[in-house]
C-alpha cells in the first residue's frame, strides 16, 4: 500500500485536460483530486478496487472522478450532454440504479456510482464488473461527501469552457473537426474509452514503423480516421454526434455536425480545376468530387490530368474538404484496374448510395431466400466444417432463383470471394479451429452471419448442439464479442428469453433491463450494422 500513497502530480491531471499547461485553477482541482485519491485507498473496500486497477488507473480514476466534478461547477456540459441523451433514448436518468431524487447540473451519487463502473469496465475487459458491487457503492459514498464539501467553494475553470464550444458563425471545417477531436480524445469522460484505444493503436503502429520516415503521416491519419469512424462505449455515438448534442438544438452548427459525412480515403485522378474547386475521380467507383481549395493547398502543382492522387476527403456544409494524408503519383494501369476491380475500394463511397438503393428490400428477398432453403428458419446450426458448404449452397440457389446468365453468376460469386465471405479457391476457413460447431445466422439488416461458440445460446428444435450447462457462457460470449451482431443477440433475446434460467437469475434480468445501453457499450461500432449486399445479381 506504500506506493499507492504518493501523491498525483499535475502531468497526470492535465492528462484528462484538452491543454497542456496548467491554468489559474488546476491547483485548486489537483488538490481535490488527490482528496479523492485518499478516500478511494484508505476506504475498507480499496482491497477490491487494486484486484483490477493498478496504481496508476487508480490515479486516473482519481483525477477522472474529480474532472467530472470540475464539468459540473465549470457548467462544461459533457456529463450534462450524457445525461440528457441517456433520459431521451431510455426516459430514465441512468442505467442499472433505481433513482428517487435526481439534481439536474449537480453532483449526484449515483452519478458517481456509475462513473466507477464505467471506467473500471473499459479500462480493463477481462471481467465483467457489476454496477451493484459494494466496493463501489462504498467508494462512492465517501468521494460524495468529498465533493459535497467542496460544492460551495470550488472555482469555475473558464478556460476549459473554451475547449468545448465554437462560435456560430464558424464556417472552417478544420476548427470544427478540431471540436470533434477536443471531445473524442480530450476529455475526461471519453479518456477511458476513445483515448486509451487511440493511444494503444498508436502504440502498435509505433513498434511496427519506428524506423519508417512516414511514421508521423501514418499517425495523424489513423487519428484523422478514428475521428470519424469511432463510436464511444456510451451511447454508441460518434464525435460529431457528440458535439451536436453538447452544442446542443440551438446552436445554428449543432446540424451541421450531423451532416459531416463519413470520410473517404483512397485514390483519386486528377480531373482539373478551376478559381473555387480541384475536381476528382475516385478511381473505384467512377465517383466525382469536388474539392474545394480553402482546405487543398497542394492545387498549384497539379498539370496532368488523371495525375493519381491519394488523399482522404470529407463533406461539410455542402463542400469536399480535404481530411488527413495526401501524395500522388504518376499514372499507373495496373493500380488503376486493381481498384476498379477491388470490392473494398469501390465500398468506401457506399454510402452515398444508399438512400439510392432499398437494401432493405433486397435484404428481405434474401431473407425469404434463406427461409426457403432452411425449412423456414432464420438460423441454422450445423458442424464447423460444414459452413461453408452450406452458404456456397444457398448462394447458388439464391443466385439460381435471378435467372442470371452464368457470368453474371460468376460475377457474384466473384464479389462474394472479395468480400471475404467464401475465402478463396486456395485457402479455405477452418471454423473448427474455433468451436466443432457453428450457426448460420440471416441477419435482415446485414444478410449472411456465422457465429461460433454461441450455439447454446439457442434452445430452439432445430439445434442439436443445445447444452444447458454451457448455456450461460454462450449467452454471455454473444453479449460480449464485439464481433457478433446486435441483432444476433436480440434474436436470442426475443425469441428465448423464458426458456433460458439464466434470464431469471439477478444478472440476467440485469442484462435484460439495460439491454440496448449495454449492447452499445459492448458491441461499439458493431452495433450500428451495416448493409452488406454480397451475392446479389446486381454489383454493390
Amino acid at each position: 500500500m506504500g506506493k499507492l500513497k504518493e501523491q498525483i502530480y499535475i502531468n497526470r491531471w492535465l492528462d484528462l485536460k484538452p491543454y497542456d499547461s496548467p491554468c489559474s485553477t488546476d491547483g485548486y482541482y489537483l488538490e481535490l483530486c488527490n482528496l479523492v485519491k485518499k478516500t478511494m485507498i484508505t476506504n475498507k473496500q480499496s482491497f477490491m478496487l487494486q484486484n483490477h486497477l493498478d496504481k496508476d488507473e487508480i490515479d486516473v480514476m482519481a483525477c477522472f472522478l474529480t474532472s467530472y466534478f470540475e464539468d459540473l461547477i465549470s457548467g462544461t456540459r459533457i456529463w450534462d450532454t450524457f445525461i440528457k441523451v441517456h433520459k431521451r433514448s431510455y426516459k430514465k436518468v441512468l442505467p442499472f440504479y433505481e433513482i428517487d431524487e435526481y439534481y439536474e447540473q449537480e453532483i449526484n451519487l449515483p452519478d458517481i456510482y456509475f462513473l466507477i463502473w464505467y471506467f473500471m469496465n473499459t479500462v480493463q475487459q477481462d471481467k465483467f464488473i457489476s454496477p451493484f458491487m459494494e466496493y463501489i457503492i462504498e467508494i462512492s459514498e465517501t468521494v460524495m461527501d468529498v465533493f459535497e464539501n467542496a460544492w460551495e467553494y470550488a472555482p469555475e475553470n473558464e478556460y476549459l469552457k473554451a475547449f468545448y464550444s465554437i462560435d456560430e458563425k464558424e464556417t472552417d471545417f478544420y476548427l470544427a473537426r478540431n471540436l470533434i477531436d477536443n471531445v473524442l480524445f480530450k476529455s475526461y469522460l471519453f479518456y477511458p474509452d476513445t483515448l486509451l484505444d487511440l493511444r494503444d493503436g498508436e502504440m502498435e503502429m509505433i513498434e511496427e514503423s519506428k524506423n519508417d520516415e512516414n511514421l508521423i503521416n501514418f499517425l495523424n491519419d489513423n487519428r484523422d480516421h478514428k475521428l470519424y469512424n469511432t463510436y464511444t462505449r456510451l451511447l454508441g455515438l460518434k464525435g460529431q454526434e457528440w458535439v451536436a448534442e453538447i452544442l446542443g438544438d440551438g446552436h445554428s452548427l449543432s446540424k451541421h455536425y450531423r451532416k459531416i459525412s463519413k470520410k473517404i480515403s483512397g485514390y483519386f485522378f486528377y480531373k482539373g480545376q478551376d478559381e473555387e474547386d480541384v475536381f476528382l475521380e475516385h478511381i473505384a467507383s467512377g465517383k466525382q468530387f469536388k474539392l474545394t481549395k480553402k482546405s487543398f493547398g497542394h492545387y498549384g502543382g497539379l498539370k496532368d490530368i488523371d495525375t493519381i492522387l491519394f488523399m482522404g476527403i470529407a463533406e461539410w456544409r455542402n463542400e469536399w474538404w480535404f481530411s488527413g494524408v495526401y501524395f500522388q503519383s504518376d499514372f499507373n494501369p495496373d493500380l488503376v484496374l486493381d481498384e476498379k476491380n477491388s470490392v473494398k475500394s469501390r465500398s468506401v463511397v457506399n454510402f452515398l448510395d444508399y438512400q439510392k438503393k432499398d437494401m432493405d428490400e433486397i435484404l428481405n428477398e434474401q431473407l425469404k431466400a434463406f427461409k426457403m432453403f432452411n425449412n423456414k428458419q432464420q438460423i441454422a446450426f450445423m458442424q464447423s466444417d460444414e459452413i461453408e458448404f452450406f452458404t456456397g449452397n444457398f448462394i447458388e440457389t439464391f443466385n439460381a432463383s435471378l435467372n442470371l446468365s452464368q457470368k453474371e453468376k460468376e460475377e457474384a460469386k466473384q464479389r462474394a470471394r472479395n468480400d471475404g465471405f467464401l475465402g478463396s479457391e486456395h485457402e479455405k476457413k477452418d471454423f473448427s479451429r474455433v468451436s466443432e460447431s457453428g450457426l448460420v445466422f440471416f441477419n435482415p439488416k446485414s444478410g449472411v452471419e456465422i457465429a461460433l461458440a454461441v450455439n447454446s445460446a439457442f434452445p430452439i428444435k432445430n439445434n442439436p448442439y443445445f447444452n444447458e450447462s454451457e448455456s450461460e457462457e454462450h449467452i454471455i460470449r454473444l453479449f460480449f464479442t464485439e464481433g457478433l451482431s446486435t441483432e444476433l443477440t436480440m434474436y436470442c433475446i426475443d425469441n428465448f428469453k423464458h426458456e433460458l434460467k439464466f434470464f431469471e437469475t439477478v444478472e440476467g434480468k440485469m442484462y435484460l433491463d439495460n439491454i440496448d445501453f449495454l449492447l452499445r457499450f459492448w458491441k461499439r461500432g458493431n452495433y450500428h450494422t451495416k448493409p452488406s449486399i454480397t451475392f446479389t445479381g446486381v454489383d454493390h
